[in-house]
C-alpha cells in the first residue's frame, strides 16, 4: 500500500489576526484559509488581544476556516504611544520564535509587517528549521517612521531596521510587494532582491462586496442620509496620510445642506476628525467607529463618491488598500495625495475619479462642490468601471489565488 504524502505546513506570524477589524489580519486570514483549502496545514501565531482595542480579549486557541489559530499572551497594548506599540512586538516575537521552533512539519513560513521586526522572527525560524520565508510587505519601515519625523536618518534605530530589511530581503525565497512604487523601494534597500519581488495589490477584504441602492440601503436609512450626498472615509486613518484638507473644505461646505462627509474606521489620525466635530461642531461631519464585516457592504455603498487619503511621503511605504473596496461597491474615487502614486496611476488610467492635493483647500472646496453637482448618470457610469476594474484586475478570486501560488512556489 502507497505511503501517504505527509500533509505540507503553513506557519504564519502576525500580531493581527480576525476577528481582529485590522487590514492585515483579514488579508492574512484570506489567505491562510485558502491555503488550508489546498490541502496545507496552516498554523498562525497572533496576538489575544485587539490592535485597536487591546480591551478586547480573543479566544487562545481556535480553528477558523480550516486554519489553526494559537493566540499569544502579553503581546498587544494597543497602539498610544510608539514605545508600548514596540512592547508589544518584542514579546510577540520572542514568543513566535519559540513556538515557531517546535511546529510539527513545518514546510514555509509567511511574515508580514505587523508588528515590524516581526520578519526577524522568520528569518530564525526559517534558517533553524531549514524551510523557506514568504515575505510579505503590507507596509515599509523605518521608511514610514522617518516620513513622519519621528526618527533621524542617521539614528541607530534606523539603521537596525535597514539591516533587519537587508537580511530579511536576502533570506526570503520571495517577497510580494503590494504596488510598483514599494518594489522600488525594496529593491533600493537590496538591488540584488529584485529577481524574487513580485508586484500583487491587496484584494477587496470581502469577496462579495456588491452595490447596495441607496433606496434600499439601511445604513442610509439608519444614519439619515436620504436625499444626502456622502463623501465617506471608510478605514484606518494614519497620521501619515492626513485628512485635514478635506476637513477644513467640509467646514467651509455647511452651507450645502445635502453634502455629507462621513469617516467611518479608526486609527491615530481619526484624532484630527473627532477633535474637528468637538470643536466646531459642523453639522455635515459625521464620525462613526469601524463597521462589523457582515455590515460592511451597506455602509460602503452609502457613501456617493470614497475618498482616499495617500501622505505626500507615504508613496511606497503604505498602500491605500481601502480603494479596492470602494470600488467593489461600485464608488468613483477622490484622491486626496500626490501624483504619481498608486490610486493616481488607477483614476488617470480609467477615468474612475478625481484628484485634490494636500494643503489645497481653495480646489479641494471647488472639486467636492463639481462632483456633488455632477450628474448622477455620470457618477454610476464611473462607478461601474471601478466595479469591473476589481472584478478584471482586482478580484478576491484572481489576486489571492496568485499570492498562494506564490507561496506555494519553491514552498
Amino acid at each position: 500500500m502507497p505511503k501517504t504524502k505527509p500533509q505540507k505546513t503553513l506557519l504564519i506570524l502576525s500580531q493581527v489576526y480576525v476577528p481582529d477589524p485590522a487590514a492585515v489580519g483579514q488579508y492574512l486570514a484570506d489567505a491562510a484559509a485558502q491555503m488550508a483549502r489546498r490541502g496545507w496545514r496552516v498554523v498562525v501565531l497572533t496576538a489575544n488581544r485587539g490592535y485597536d482595542d487591546p480591551s478586547v480579549k480573543y479566544a487562545r486557541r481556535e480553528t477558523i476556516d480550516g486554519v489553526e489559530v494559537r493566540r499569544l499572551p502579553f503581546s498587544s497594548f494597543g497602539k498610544r504611544s510608539i514605545l508600548i506599540r514596540l512592547l508589544g512586538g518584542v514579546v510577540f516575537v520572542c514568543q513566535a520564535v519559540l513556538r515557531g521552533l517546535f511546529t510539527r512539519g513545518l514546510s514555509c513560513v509567511l511574515v508580514s509587517t505587523s508588528p515590524p521586526m516581526c520578519p526577524m522572527a522568520a528569518v530564525v525560524i526559517g534558517r533553524l528549521r531549514r524551510v523557506p520565508i514568504k515575505y510579505w510587505a503590507m507596509d515599509l519601515n523605518p521608511d514610514q517612521m522617518i516620513a513622519l519625523g519621528r526618527v533621524s536618518e542617521r539614528s541607530v534605530f534606523v539603521k537596525l531596521f535597514e539591516w533587519q530589511n537587508r537580511l530579511v530581503l536576502s533570506r526570503a525565497a520571495d517577497v510580494v510587494a503590494l504596488d510598483r512604487f514599494m518594489a522600488q523601494r525594496l529593491v533600493k534597500k537590496l538591488p540584488s532582491a529584485e529577481s524574487k519581488i513580485s508586484v500583487l495589490p491587496p484584494w477587496p477584504i470581502q469577496e462579495h462586496l456588491e452595490p447596495i441602492d441607496h433606496e434600499h440601503n439601511p445604513f442610509r436609512k439608519e444614519h439619515g442620509l436620504e436625499g444626502k450626498f456622502v463623501v465617506m472615509y471608510s478605514g484606518n486613518l494614519s497620521i501619515a496620510s492626513p485628512v485635514d484638507t478635506v476637513l477644513q473644505a467640509a467646514l467651509r461646505l455647511q452651507e450645502e445642506r445635502d453634502l455629507v462627509f462621513m469617516f467611518i474606521g479608526g486609527g491615530l489620525g481619526k484624532k484630527s476628525v473627532d477633535d474637528l466635530i468637538r470643536e466646531h461642531r459642523p453639522s455635515n461631519v459625521v464620525s462613526l467607529p469601524y463597521e462589523p464585516l457582515e455590515r460592511i457592504r451597506y455602509s460602503l455603498s452609502a457613501a456617493d463618491v470614497h475618498l482616499v487619503a495617500v501622505g505626500e511621503a507615504i508613496v511606497g511605504i503604505c498602500h491605500p488598500c481601502k480603494v479596492y473596496g470602494a470600488m467593489a461597491v461600485g464608488r468613483p474615487l477622490l484622491l486626496l495625495g500626490p501624483d504619481p502614486c498608486h490610486v493616481s496611476d488607477i483614476i488617470t488610467s480609467h477615468n474612475i475619479g478625481w484628484h485634490i492635493s494636500h494643503g489645497d483647500v481653495d480646489a479641494a472646496v471647488e472639486t467636492i462642490r463639481r462632483i456633488a453637482q455632477t450628474d448622477r448618470t455620470e457618477l454610476a457610469t464611473m462607478g461601474a468601471a471601478a466595479k469591473g476594474l476589481v472584478a478584471d484586475r482586482f478580484s478576491h478570486a484572481v489576486l489571492s489565488s496568485n499570492f498562494c501560488s506564490v507561496l506555494e512556489k519553491r514552498g
